[in-house]
């Protein structure tokens, strides 16, 4: 990629106030680019930690500036209250003779792919993927249709490739419900893949328990590294369970992709009105 020492990067995170880890895999990436020296300045921030969207802005002094969301899904919080919060016009707004370029979220990219292939992989070793059902898990919610969009785009790209017995899509609060994995796989193994940016409480308890790899109530899976004891013996099945997507060092590359990827849109855009020409 291209450096850009007069540029700043800026990734904005969710953040949780009750899990120090939600934030982890942001800073991880920050620092994994930081240490690339492509940017002049690399700074996160957070829905629900310090240092907080309205304030990052203030924390950088490039006046030529990226934002690139570290979130899965293009919703809620990448089309209203990222915008919002940083008080932006679009995917370009100039203020105060700074220019601020809003990119896509790293979970609409297509590498993406790629990243949850590698995930399968090392979770699964060795596993015949033609003999395995893979499970990707997202959140699904029924205010906001998007939530379900990234997981389904990636579950026919995986399925086009014909490499696993079957691909699905399953979810938290919708259907088809993770719960019910065992009825909507059909292969010996089932690799669950969770389709999240950090290993927060949904990957570490509350997946777990849906899937009846762990009880309700018991300490957080965090302390007793529950993806590390692959694979389970669940429902007469062998279960592989993986952690969060966006723990993947990989993600780093794609973060840097969305910022390749808005310079070639911009870059387009730009000589699409010049050979217009004049109105």
């Amino acid at each position: 990629m291209q450096v850009k020492p007069g540029s700043a990067l800026v990734i904005v995170g969710h953040g949780s106030t009750l899990n120090p880890d939600s934030s982890a895999p942001t800073h991880d990436h920050a620092d994994a680019i930081r240490a690339r020296g492509i940017f002049g300045e690399i700074a996160t921030c957070f829905w629900k930690e310090e240092p907080s969207m309205r304030e990052v802005l203030r924390m950088v002094e490039s006046d030529d500036v990226y934002i690139v969301p570290d979130f899965i899904s293009e919703g809620y919080f990448t089309r209203t209250v990222i915008p919002r919060e940083l008080e932006l016009d679009g995917p370009l707004t100039t203020r105060g003779g700074r220019t601020i370029k809003y990119c896509e979220p790293v979970g609409s990219h297509p590498r993406m792919t790629e990243v949850l292939l590698r995930r399968a992989k090392e979770t699964a070793l060795n596993v015949a993927e033609n003999e395995t059902s893979l499970v990707i898990v997202g959140h699904g919610t029924a205010l906001n249709d998007n939530s379900a969009v990234a997981v389904k785009d990636q579950v026919r790209r995986i399925a086009a490739m014909n490499l696993y017995g079957e691909v699905i899509a399953a979810y938290m609060e919708e259907p088809p419900l993770v719960s019910e994995w065992d009825n909507l796989t059909r292969c010996p193994n089932v690799l669950v893949l969770p389709f999240f940016i950090s290993d927060g409480l949904h990957s570490y308890q509350d997946i777990p328990v849906l899937l009846g790899i762990e009880e309700e109530g018991q300490p957080a899976a965090s302390q007793r590294a529950v993806f590390r004891r692959n694979p389970y013996s669940a429902r007469g099945r062998r279960l592989y369970y993986a952690s969060a997507i966006g723990t993947e060092p990989m993600l780093a590359d794609v973060i840097l992709d969305q910022v390749a990827a808005f310079d070639q849109s911009f870059t387009e855009s730009r000589n699409g009105r010049e050979e217009l020409g004049p109105p």
